[in-house]
């Protein structure tokens, strides 16, 4: 089962034992699926330098954020004495 013709499934174990090998069936264009015990947890595919029509364009200027809305508290909180009573607690 792991050790096929095409060699599509590989264990981890297999893979550090003959990298070069997997590296060079990936290099001529195969793929290689890398499982540990029976789940499959990885992928060598081969390097594409192609971004395979993935266009990168300039940010659309919006203008400025809006201010975050304003929330009530209930009570007064002090935060510095908050942080420095949860520092004596570590």
């Amino acid at each position: 089962m792991w050790s096929n013709i095409d060699m599509e499934l590989v264990k981890v174990s297999e893979l550090k034992a003959r990298l070069s090998a997997y590296l060079a069936r990936v290099r001529r264009g195969e793929t290689v699926t890398v499982c540990d015990r029976q789940t499959p947890i990885a992928k060598l595919i081969p390097f594409d330098d192609d971004p395979g029509g993935i266009e990168v364009r300039e940010p659309i200027d919006a203008g400025p954020l809006p201010p975050p809305p304003r929330i009530a508290l209930r009570k007064r909180i002090d935060v510095l004495s908050l942080l420095l009573a949860d520092r004596d607690h570590r």
